[in-house]
């Protein structure tokens, strides 16, 4: 099992392209760890309004009766890959993994392969 820092480490390491990396609380909103970001990527702020991303599967997968769970969510900016998974594990409820990607340089396959891994053995 992995810690919130060697996960956020896991993350930056292994998706090629990775920019910035987040755990964050989707009851509170907050980031529970980040690392990478910079000026033009402020972690804390993505954190913040991608937890009302997952709110809103969660909310419209309740109103439709859908009995699945989100594996992943995917959004696809011009440069960028921003990947958000679910912490599914009996420690993990309420936490999604955060990765933003470099369009150009990266795998989506195999980060998404890395991101699911890494959700797997993370223990917060």
């Amino acid at each position: 099992m992995a810690s919130v820092e060697v996960s956020l480490k896991e993350m930056m390491t292994a998706a090629e392209g990775a920019l910035g990396a987040a755990v964050v609380d989707y009851t509170s909103g907050m980031a529970l760890g980040t690392l990478g970001g910079g000026k033009d990527l402020d972690l804390t702020i993505a954190a913040a309004g991608n937890t009302d991303v997952v709110r809103a599967k969660v909310r419209t997968m309740e109103q439709l009766g859908l009995k699945s769970r989100i594996e992943d969510i995917l959004i696809t900016l011009e440069s960028q890959y921003h990947l958000i998974r679910p912490v599914t594990g009996r420690n993990g409820n309420g936490l999604f993994l955060y990765l933003v990607l470099d369009k150009a340089r990266s795998n989506l396959a195999m980060a998404r392969h890395q991101l699911k891994r890494v959700e797997e053995q993370l223990e917060v």
